[in-house]
């Protein structure tokens, strides 16, 4: 039996799958097939999910994304409505809050909640507060929802688990807020940015009952999109000042702090976003005043494994 590399002088790479760039960066994925903001967001790289959002109204359209292109889901929400927020995942997904309205304003805010199958929407328990631009983090049977714009006239610092069929009250957050991104689990959540009267970029970690700080984002932003873990995640797009600044900024968090890292290729606001910090779908939002569809795909950084194998 001869070893290869006594031969060539060099190992034969053996891979499981497509290797895992060494640089980390976004690439072009392909476009949904109706352009929307403010959309509502679950699932992974491979199999994400985008629904509701506005584009010349509120819309109920589900759309699903298979890592090359976009499918049309034949089910629509229950309620169309832009300004959401979303988790879980392609099968098993949770959508909360929003409004149908164009320019929300208190009567169109809604605190319906409805949860997706992989072929359907369906209702469920209702929020105790009604609320836009909120932040979501968890599963579909243990989701979290917190933050947003509860038009009374503030926005909100109000924190709610959700158990599969009833949201109940948890611990608020340190600095009320809209428009931030969120991510993690329902006891280990993960809120930055967003608005608090002006652009912020304020992080905190949540432990199932309490929020306390965390390090703060490099860009000061509002109306980002975030993906991953309490320890692991990713702050992508936005604007500061004023949305008329839009920014492709990226950054990745490590439990502590905030590093900046590859931007995205077009600046974006309102967007969804679904995966982790090594394979995460940007998607959605507005580029330069228009609604778009465009998405793209963040591939983190790693290294190629290398295997010996033997010939006779």
């Amino acid at each position: 039996m001869t070893i290869y590399k006594g031969i060539q002088g060099f190992n034969i790479q053996n891979l499981s799958e497509d290797p895992v760039p060494t640089v980390a960066g976004w690439s072009s994925g392909g476009n949904m097939n109706t352009a929307r903001y403010s959309v509502g967001n679950a699932g992974t790289q491979t199999a994400g999910l985008g629904f509701g959002g506005y584009n010349t109204a509120s819309t109920g359209a589900t759309e699903e994304y298979n890592g090359l292109a976009w499918t049309t889901s034949p089910a629509t929400m229950v309620t169309p409505r832009q300004q959401l927020a979303g988790t879980g995942t392609q099968t098993a997904a949770l959508g909360m809050g929003g409004s149908g309205t164009p320019v929300p304003t208190p009567t169109g805010f809604t605190n319906a909640t409805e949860e997706y199958d992989g072929a359907t929407w369906t209702s469920g328990g209702n929020l105790s507060v009604a609320r836009t631009n909120p932040a979501a983090a968890g599963t579909q049977t243990a989701g979290l929802s917190f933050g947003g714009y509860d038009g009374l006239p503030t926005r909100t610092n109000s924190t709610e688990a959700y158990d599969g069929s009833t949201w109940s009250p948890g611990g608020n957050l340190g600095t009320a807020r809209q428009e931030l991104g969120g991510c993690g689990t329902q006891t280990a959540a993960l809120a930055f940015g967003g608005n608090d009267g002006a652009a912020t970029n304020i992080t905190e970690e949540y432990n199932g009952s309490t929020w306390t700080a965390g390090g703060n984002l490099n860009t000061t932003r509002s109306a980002l999109a975030g993906t991953g873990i309490q320890t692991s995640a990713l702050a992508f797009g936005g604007y500061f000042p004023t949305s008329t600044t839009q920014l492709a900024a990226t950054e990745e968090y490590d439990g502590t702090s905030w590093t900046n890292t590859t931007s995205l290729s077009t600046a974006r606001i309102r967007l969804g976003g679904a995966g982790t910090t090594s394979a995460t779908l940007a998607f959605g939002g507005i580029i330069s005043g228009t609604p778009s569809a465009a998405t793209e795909e963040w591939n983190g950084a790693g290294s190629l494994t290398t295997k010996t194998i033997t010939i006779s």
